[in-house]
């Protein structure tokens, strides 16, 4: 689908140069000399390299929309991440640059969303919140209850993350997949 290069919106993955890419951040100039034109930073979506591009308002560029599949975590195998296709149960491996981060919160049986392009995956989208369990963490420093102070704390899948002072070795917590921050206790 053609679209305007001033129509580019933050979010929108654009076919341009062969490549495709998401854009991350856009911003509308109207010099005093000379047409509009948008400044677009383009983040290319199976590298991660970024390019910073001009699109005139006269321009067309190629929206590309992808398709969203759910796909079940089985297994990782080193760097490679094998997913089930929810309706057809056809397997799926995904790179760990596919997915960044989040991928120390992969649990098994997770439900993960899965973007495609031409039937070939690009990137996969964890759930916003995990369950993990606290295997180490710091003692309470007596006095420091009564302020709204955070410890460290490390889950069991190694990634520290800072918890609330009566949260103890073993508890099992809520967790907020983006930014590795504590939401709340588990309800078991």
């Amino acid at each position: 689908m053609k679209i305007n290069g001033n129509a580019i919106k933050p979010g929108n993955v654009i076919s341009h140069n062969s490549r495709l890419w998401v854009a991350v951040k856009t911003n509308h100039v109207k010099p005093g000399k000379g047409g509009a034109f948008a400044q677009v930073e383009l983040r290319d979506i199976r590298d991660g390299t970024k390019l910073n591009e001009r699109f005139r308002a006269t321009e067309s560029v190629e929206r590309v929309i992808l398709e969203e599949i759910e796909c079940t975590y089985l297994y990782s195998d080193g760097d490679t991440h094998i997913f089930m296709h929810a309706e057809t149960f056809e397997q799926i491996s995904i790179a760990s640059e596919m997915i960044g981060d989040a991928v120390a919160f992969l649990q098994d049986g997770m439900i993960v969303s899965v973007a495609t392009y031409e039937d070939e995956p690009i990137s996969a989208t964890l759930p916003e919140q995990t369950t993990v369990t606290i295997i180490e963490a710091d003692a309470v420093v007596k006095g420091q209850t009564a302020s709204s102070s955070y410890k460290p704390a490390i889950a069991d899948n190694g990634v520290r993350i800072m918890v609330p002072p009566f949260i103890e070795t073993g508890t099992r917590i809520v967790v907020k997949i983006e930014d590795s921050t504590y939401v709340e206790r588990a309800k078991d």
